[in-house]
């Protein structure tokens, strides 16, 4: 059973925690911190978006298309529908000659509570673009574009584009294609698990000038999309866009649903994978942060509702914390 990392407290009693793991590597994939187990299969989620988004920028078709770095780092992102992430996406969608129409990862209601608010005011429905990851599936349209695929079924395993984005998944995971286990993600699209080991091995080799020369300055090009417009990796009040910016790019952190979190070290060159064993989406954020801070990396943005925060009653009274456990708090030298 994994370790309790994160627990809530009503009183002077713990009233509920969140199980998980944690692995850490350097830049030869060594595990630095190992906490749970870390060779568990888990479904790497949205944190495999900057993956997915290498055939873009390697096959050139970023190029081709003189793709901004909004419109590359939005492909990355699980973005809020605020009206910049719309106008990214929709500016790959113009520099393809498509429309909206043909992005097929479902109509959703926006994250965002300010996008979500004025959809509900003006009676309208939420569309496949308001979707969180139609950046992603505007940069899969893209690649099919550049390379004359047919983008009819763009989302099915077997599509050519698809093909190449699960070999490079592999790669970056140092996997074979064969080891990734098969799922369809909430838009979708393929998506695969591997274990937290080899999460943590692919998001240490964005970073760590591993691989060729090619694969190097498109890993690099991607990052720095991220850093420069941290914005479009999730939005306004979301730890992704807030780590990126408080650490001035020291940190790349990318959530994934169910509780899946990664993160790229560019100037330590390490790589981390969380996974909270229940899902609940929030916990990863206080682990996630009690890691930054036990790196030393320096932040220049308060953070501090991703560290240890008051429990709230309806009446405004402090009824308790939600905090990392002790246990982890020795882990990590805290």
């Amino acid at each position: 059973m994994n370790p309790i990392l994160i627990e809530r407290t009503r009183g002077a009693l713990v009233e509920s925690f969140h199980r998980g793991a944690i692995c850490l590597v350097n830049s030869t994939g060594q595990v630095i911190l190992e906490i749970g187990v870390i060779n568990l299969l888990t479904f790497t989620r949205s944190a495999l978006k900057l993956f997915q988004a290498i055939p873009l920028v390697e096959s050139g078709a970023a190029d081709g298309l003189k793709l901004s770095e909004s419109e590359i780092a939005i492909t990355c992102g699980s973005h809020n529908a605020e009206k910049e992430h719309l106008t990214a996406v929709n500016g790959i969608l113009e520099k393809i000659n498509v429309n909206s129409s043909f992005l097929k990862c479902g109509a959703q209601m926006p994250t965002g509570r300010l996008p979500r608010n004025e959809i509900r005011a003006t009676g309208s429905n939420p569309t496949h673009i308001h979707n969180n990851c139609s950046g992603k599936h505007a940069g899969f349209l893209a690649l099919c574009k550049h390379l004359d695929l047919n983008t009819e079924g763009y989302l099915e395993e077997t599509h050519e584009s698809q093909i190449l984005i699960k070999e490079v998944v592999a790669e970056m995971l140092e996997l074979k294609p064969t080891d990734l286990v098969l799922g369809e993600d909430g838009c979708s699209a393929p998506n695969y698990a591997a274990s937290i080991y080899h999460q943590a091995i692919g998001y240490k080799n964005l970073v760590a000038d591993t691989h060729s020369d090619k694969r190097n300055k498109t890993c690099l090009r991607i990052i720095e999309a991220c850093i420069k417009q941290p914005l479009m990796i999730a939005g306004r009040d979301r730890y992704c866009t807030d780590i990126i910016s408080a650490t001035k790019g020291e940190v790349i952190g990318k959530t994934g649903a169910d509780g899946v979190f990664c993160m790229a070290f560019p100037k330590l060159k390490m790589g981390c994978a969380i996974k909270i064993d229940d899902g609940k989406m929030g916990p990863q954020y206080k682990v996630a942060q009690a890691i930054v801070d036990s790196l030393g990396i320096s932040i220049s943005e308060d953070l501090s509702k991703y560290q240890e925060t008051a429990v709230k009653n309806w009446n405004k009274h402090t009824v308790g914390v939600e905090r990392i456990s002790e246990f982890f708090q020795d882990k990590l030298g805290l």
